[in-house]
């Protein structure tokens, strides 16, 4: 999903506060607490008439709650998470669409400067490019997560904002479906992002991130500009900073400009020198020393305002880059 949540593979240990949840979810029922929440709808201006068609029938998903409690016994290496994330069946899929698409993606680096194996790589992790979209009712998917506790203020705001979609009348209940989570469409917004992100690129009167790849393409590029996307510049790049001189200063609270990164030893991949450019950088060693190295632009930091995941945010460079080599 869009704002912003790790990505589903970037796991964290069990959380306190699953025990609290529960106790909480027993202890109110779920119509009573529906009933408090259509009152706070109605005093945010969400209609009568809107709030009966999106609570028509819904009611608390297990499945959901499960999935929002699963956790994994460990945490997956940056190396493991990329080999899980940028395979070679999605960077040929990434290639050939970027071909078919072609057309349209330039259409959108022309408006908005965003480059399109950017565009192709976001819409490949998110959703496969397209093939997986989640088939949950997303009312009743944050109606659960807003109830049952865990998270309850993220989902209730969220729950707010997908009443207020169906409100304009840009999406009818049944078709606003999603993850488990609520994310929406081949790019994966949150309901709050797709009120600020989502944009009608195809010019037909609507905001379609499920249908219209325009949209689609469009969406994704408009969220990146309006997070601060530069024009023109990289993500980062991998490096070779087996050598680098001074301690400690990996990580992205700090910053220094390619030219010092050079000077304390850090090269380009194949061992030539760093190039001459006035960017500030940031070096991110995410299996700590011995793992791979990178050195991260502002443009990286843009991809982690999508999702906060330094996993994410390299796949989705390093895919991008092996997308831009077709």
């Amino acid at each position: 999903m869009r704002v912003r949540r790790r990505a589903s593979l970037t796991f964290l240990l069990a959380s306190p506060f699953a025990a609290c949840s529960r106790a909480w979810a027993s202890e109110t029922s779920f119509s009573a607490w529906l009933e408090a929440f259509m009152a706070e709808a109605r005093a945010q201006g969400i209609s009568a008439a809107t709030l009966a068609r999106a609570f028509s029938g819904v009611r608390p998903l297990p499945s959901v709650i499960e999935a929002d409690r699963r956790q994994p016994e460990r945490r997956l290496s940056f190396a493991e998470y990329r080999a899980r994330v940028v395979t070679e069946a999605r960077i040929r899929q990434g290639r050939e669409l970027g071909r078919i698409h072609r057309g349209l993606l330039e259409r959108v680096r022309n408006r908005f400067g965003v480059p399109p194996p950017i565009v192709l790589a976001l819409w490949g992790i998110e959703s496969s490019y397209g093939a997986r979209m989640g088939e949950y009712r997303v009312i009743d998917a944050l109606a659960t997560l807003a109830w049952e506790g865990r998270r309850a203020d993220l989902f209730r705001k969220e729950l707010l904002a997908a009443l207020q979609i169906l409100e304009r009348g840009e999406r009818e209940v049944e078709a606003l479906r999603g993850s488990w989570a609520g994310a929406m469409g081949q790019c994966q917004f949150l309901p709050s992002s797709y009120l600020l992100y989502a944009i009608d690129f195809d010019g037909d009167g609507r905001r379609d991130i499920w249908d219209s790849l325009p949209d689609v393409f469009g969406s994704i590029a408009h969220y990146l500009v309006r997070a601060g996307w530069a024009p023109g510049e990289r993500w980062g790049r991998p490096v070779r900073a087996e050598r680098i001189v001074a301690p400690n200063l990996d990580g992205l609270e700090r910053s220094s400009p390619l030219r010092e990164w050079a000077r304390r030893g850090v090269r380009a991949l194949d061992g030539g020198p760093l190039p001459a450019l006035e960017l500030e950088a940031s070096l991110v060693r995410p299996d700590g020393d011995g793992g791979p190295a990178f050195l991260v632009y502002r443009n990286f930091r843009t991809l982690m305002a999508w999702n906060r995941s330094t996993y994410f945010a390299l796949s989705v460079g390093l895919l991008a880059d092996r997308l831009a080599e077709a």
